[in-house]
């Protein structure tokens, strides 16, 4: 075993940066009384952060005597004093340090590229600062949303106080690029009509000299709210706002809509007969919470459900109810059947051990007790829709696997043995096992094999469809 002596570098380290005369950079941060210079070494800078490993290549420095000068007037010099000991000596300490100065660390981080400190201190100000996010939210909100690569941090403000933050004055203060990001996520809970009339309120603010009374508006007002908000309203999913609130709430608006996302709106409402053709963006998370899957997955497979491509990822009419999950009813074959009964369409989802990958199907006719009633013996059922798929992980959106019944007089098999799509295409073996093997050939042989997987977690959702 080879020996590690990292706390002794580190000590080392921390020496040359107080004590050496060796030092060739110079480097002023802050600005006026608030200013203050530091003394570096370049190989150490640049070694630590691709930042100064450009900033300080001969074409950018300014030397005098062979000595490099550098000044970040926009970094505090108690927030760079971190930076250089983090650099040194790869040691941080934040208990004593003020939140305000902890929140400038992570700006400061991000500018000079150290995704080390820059994703650590993300975590910190969730896990040790919470209570200082939850009073200093507006600051922490437009910062994180700022920085392209904060996304644990936007999580979090999304997930704790943001609904609420969404429909404040607040929001009213962001700017543009803020709303943007926040009004793009799927993920924001918030009610859409409300976040229309935020948006509303907000481009009024941001429109200079329109009044708040709309009655008062000209042609030249509604062009200019029209510019304001351009950008910004193809994120409202008009197609999650009930028939009677967008006629009372969006509809006095349509001279600021664009044309061709008004007019398509105008239709869906009238006829009801197809999903609008101009929508870009999926509605935002509705009923579902899944332990083993993402919203992205549950979009992908309502695709694979209506065989709609084009539409699938902004087809708003599908819910996705709980009926069984392992880790709360227990992992076995007799909690399966006892939970799912009935013709329902449902989804079965299986994260399995170790691997983490994730199996599932879709049955239009449900598992058990389906028709003349629950049988000890084989029992076939017919199906045209079913299909069994699989996803590498959690996270995997490209190399899903799908495979679609082949023999429709043998889509589901019923026996008392939890779920079993065909014969043998994807069912649960024993009690915590799931088996994938289609030696029957009922279904398309895309995701086969011989493997018998432990069952993590899992889960059925019935699908409900509102037309």
């Amino acid at each position: 075993m080879t020996p590690l002596f990292y706390s002794k570098l580190s000590n080392d380290l921390f020496s040359i940066l107080n004590d050496a005369d060796d030092y060739n950079v110079i480097i002023k941060v802050g600005e006026n009384e608030n200013a203050k210079e530091f003394h570096a070494h370049s190989v150490i800078l640049r070694a630590r952060s691709p930042y100064f490993k450009g900033a300080l290549s001969s074409c950018w420095i300014e030397k005098k005597n062979d000595m490099i000068f550098y000044s970040k007037p926009n970094i505090a010099p108690n927030v760079f004093d971190m930076i250089l000991r983090y650099i040194y000596t790869g040691k941080l300490e934040l208990t004593e340090q003020p939140s305000e100065d902890i929140l400038e660390l992570l700006i400061a981080s991000d500018e000079l590229l150290i995704e080390e400190l820059f994703d650590y201190v993300q975590v910190y100000l969730i896990k040790e600062r919470s209570g200082w996010i939850a009073t200093h939210f507006h600051l922490v909100f437009s910062t994180a949303f700022k920085l392209n690569n904060c996304n644990k941090l936007q999580d979090y403000c999304f997930e704790s106080t943001c609904g609420s933050f969404s429909t404040s004055n607040e929001f009213l203060s962001l700017d543009k690029d803020t709303i943007y990001k926040m009004l793009e996520r799927d993920d924001i809970k918030i009610n859409e009509v409300t976040a229309w009339e935020q948006l509303i309120k907000w481009g009024i603010k941001q429109t200079p000299g329109l009044s708040n009374d709309k009655g008062k508006w000209n042609n030249e007002d509604c062009e200019a709210l029209k510019k304001t908000l351009s950008q910004l309203i193809p994120l409202i999913r008009f197609i999650d706002i009930p028939y009677g609130q967008f006629f009372k709430k969006v509809r006095p608006y349509k001279d600021i809509i664009p044309n061709n996302i008004h007019e398509d709106f105008e239709n869906y409402y009238n006829y009801k007969s197809n999903l609008p053709k101009i929508t870009t963006l999926p509605p935002r998370m509705r009923n579902f919470d899944s332990k083993v899957i993402k919203q992205k997955h549950a979009n992908i497979i309502i695709s694979w459900i209506t065989k709609k491509d084009f539409y699938a990822f902004q087809d708003p009419r599908y819910e996705f109810y709980l009926d069984y999950r392992g880790s709360i009813d227990g992992i076995s074959r007799n909690s399966f059947v006892n939970k799912c009964k009935g013709p329902l369409k449902r989804l079965v989802l299986i994260k399995v051990k170790q691997s983490g990958k994730i199996f599932g199907g879709y049955s239009s006719i449900g598992f058990n007790s389906i028709g003349d009633g629950f049988r000890d013996l084989q029992q076939f059922y017919n199906s045209s829709d079913n299909f069994i798929f699989s996803f590498e992980n959690s996270e995997d959106t490209q190399n899903m696997k799908i495979s679609r019944v082949k023999d429709h007089n043998k889509a589901i098999c019923c026996d008392g043995t939890g779920f079993k799509f065909g014969l043998d295409s994807l069912f649960m073996y024993e009690d915590q096992y799931i088996c994938a093997r289609n030696r029957s050939h009922a279904y398309e042989d895309n995701l086969n094999t011989n493997e018998i997987f432990k069952i993590e977690e899992i889960e059925v959702y019935s699908i409900h469809c509102w037309k």
